[in-house]
C-alpha cells in the first residue's frame, strides 16, 4: 500500500485519468482504506468543479480554507 504522501501526490493525475494503470490501482486501495485521502479526493473534485465553472462572488468558507491549507503545504 502506497502512503498518504504519494497517493495526494498522484490525486490529480488520478482524477484527470492519466495515472498509469498499476499506479491506478495503488491509488484506489488506498483510498479504499484512508478516510482523509478521501477527504483530500472529495475537496479535489469540488475544487475542479469551481474551476470549471464561473466563478462565484464568494467562495465558500470551508473550500478556501481547504485550498489555502492545500496551497501552504504545497510550499513546504
Amino acid at each position: 500500500m502506497i502512503s498518504c504522501h504519494d497517493a495526494v501526490r498522484q490525486l490529480w493525475e488520478y482524477l484527470d485519468g492519466t495515472v498509469d494503470q498499476a499506479d491506478r490501482a495503488l491509488v484506489e486501495e488506498h483510498l479504499s482504506r484512508c478516510r482523509r485521502c478521501c477527504g483530500e479526493m472529495e475537496f479535489a473534485q469540488e475544487l475542479r468543479r469551481l474551476l470549471a465553472g464561473p466563478v462565484p462572488a464568494d467562495i465558500p468558507a470551508e473550500v478556501q480554507r481547504r485550498l489555502n491549507q492545500t496551497l501552504e503545504e504545497m510550499d513546504r
